[in-house]
């Protein structure tokens, strides 16, 4: 059976402009036009009236939700998810929640009621568990729920392992890992994971910082574990945030990063296009993640299949720390 896919495919456009001159809906340019037509003609496409139809009732939006959008990871994610759904005649409404239950328990409202098609959702808040619910549109990414909802991650496990062996390949003997942890379950936690495990089957030295969030004084942890441990000389930070404040500890006591110590990141962001990455990090596919979430909640709201976990690759990148 021939899908919009197909068509879009045949006439070499994107699925939102071949659903623009499928409802006749949206500029489309005469000539390109022309071109989804012959492609509909050619494969003999005949539009799902049932999906049109059900596809009329909506309100073509999905609602992205974010615990902030001062972080470059969420803002960047939120970019990419806005151009993709852009792309396919959809519009996004962003929500800032600041980890407050009260706005995201609002916004599962609105998908209740159907005042918006699907919901994105970046979340960290403890209440909103018992609000989610299989049957709705949601897609998670990192956070796992009660229910069995869709979630796009990075393989956060395969990240631990890189990291572990980068430090090793180093020269790194004397390891540590470094970060948070929150008592709602998410994918990060296997950050760590993966490099005890690397660590553990290479029969090498390490120590652990792992604090409770909220932590208030990230930088005072810090200080005090690598003054305590002065020869850790290689380590593993949870996120780039993380990094960034161990290099600013270790410089200040006089070590120097990377001769004397190596230090790798998670995330691999900048906080816009035009910086230059200068970390080590392990890199997470955020376009990627945006075009799998979008097409993940499309397809929900279709009613097409859906993969439960879709976990992606990740990369080291090698930075450019200056001493």
């Amino acid at each position: 059976m021939v899908s919009i896919k197909d068509v879009a495919k045949e006439a070499g456009v994107g699925l939102g402009t071949v659903s623009r001159v499928l409802n006749n809906k949206g500029a489309v340019k005469e000539s390109t036009r022309l071109k989804v037509e012959r492609a509909i003609e050619a494969l003999q496409y005949r539009p799902n009236e049932v999906a049109r139809s059900f596809k009329m009732q909506q309100t073509q939006s999905i609602a992205l939700i974010v615990p902030t959008i001062w972080h470059p990871f969420f803002s960047k994610f939120a970019y990419h998810v806005e151009w993709e759904l852009s792309e396919l005649g959809y519009k996004m409404i962003l929500c800032n929640s600041q980890n407050e239950a009260e706005k995201e328990i609002n916004y599962i409202s609105m998908l209740e009621k159907n005042k918006i098609d699907g919901l994105i959702a970046i979340t960290y808040s403890h209440d909103i568990d018992q609000y989610i619910s299989s049957h709705l549109p949601i897609v998670s990414i990192d956070r796992h729920f009660t229910e069995d909802v869709v979630y796009v991650t990075s393989d956060n496990e395969s990240g631990g392992k890189q990291a572990a062996t980068e430090l090793m390949n180093r020269g790194s003997s004397q390891l540590a890992y470094m970060g948070s942890i929150s008592d709602i379950e998410n994918e990060s936690m296997k950050r760590r994971k993966g490099f005890e495990q690397h660590v553990k089957a290479q029969g090498a030295s390490y120590s652990i910082l792992e604090l409770k969030e909220p932590v208030q004084d990230i930088e005072q942890e810090v200080r005090r574990f690598i003054v305590d441990q002065p020869e850790i000389d290689g380590i593993f930070a949870m996120n780039d945030k993380w990094a960034k404040i161990i290099i600013h500890v270790l410089k200040s006591l006089g070590r120097s990063v990377p001769s004397e110590v190596q230090v790798i990141g998670y995330d691999g962001i900048t906080a816009s296009k035009e910086d230059e990455l200068t970390i080590s990090t392990i890199q997470q596919p955020i376009e990627q993640m945006a075009k799998e979430a979008v097409k993940a909640v499309l397809n929900i709201i279709l009613k097409e299949e859906v993969e439960a976990s879709i976990v992606l690759p990740v990369s080291f990148y090698n930075g450019t720390t200056t001493r």
